[in-house]
């Protein structure tokens, strides 16, 4: 399922109604992405990356341009078939996990399995994917009775529960610790090199892109 985005713009407004002034956030002229290629897009803050990812998931919409993924192109789809074809598709990883409270970390992963409808056995596979992420003992745990870094494995099993072959990441380490670091950038590439996803990693440390 290859990427490829072609003349790519997004601007955002500010100031008032009658005189909005437009900037520029992105501008991406060509971008290709291969089966099983991994990429980190690193940089400072407020430089559009992850309005990049939102983009290539559908979430925000571009100005103008392409956005193919395999023989689709999601700028031109409508809000609601953009939400089905991110969920059967994309695997998101938040920097601020975006798990449900109320949830414990096996009913977060079988939501996200839910809304897709491709797993047919959904607790045996969060099981076995909370299992890889070394969570087999916190099954039951809601996220307030877990670590950040245990969040952020919640968050990852989540993201491959549908077997996506694109795992999208935003600054997945910018709330953990360096040993928690490096654990969720292993996991990470590990899973996606082992299935041969493509992975889009979006960070501002250099050490994470390595």
């Amino acid at each position: 399922m290859p990427i490829r985005i072609t003349n790519l713009i997004k601007n955002f407004s500010a100031g008032n109604v009658k005189t909005p002034v437009r900037t520029a956030v992105l501008n991406v002229p060509g971008f290709e992405l291969a089966d099983g290629d991994q990429v980190a897009l690193v940089g400072k803050s407020g430089g559009g990356k992850s309005t990049l990812l939102n983009v290539i998931a559908g979430i925000v919409t571009a100005d103008s341009g392409e956005v193919m993924i395999n023989s689709t192109d999601i700028t031109q789809l409508s809000e609601p078939a953009r939400d089905t074809f991110r969920a059967a598709n994309i695997g998101y990883v938040f920097q601020t996990f975006n798990l449900i409270q109320g949830l414990t970390a096996m009913e977060n992963v079988i939501l996200a399995m839910s809304f897709a409808g491709k797993v047919k056995n959904m607790e045996a596979r969060a099981k076995e994917l909370l299992s890889l992420v070394g969570l087999a003992e916190k099954l039951a745990n809601k996220p307030r009775e877990l670590s950040v870094g245990q969040q952020q494995r919640v968050a990852i099993a989540r993201a491959v529960a549908n077997e996506p072959q694109l795992i999208l990441a935003d600054e997945p380490t910018a709330n953990l610790d360096e040993a928690s670091s490096d654990l969720v950038i292993t996991l990470l590439k590990k899973v996606c090199s082992e299935s041969g996803r493509m992975l889009i990693l979006v960070t501002h440390e250099r050490e994470v892109a390595a």
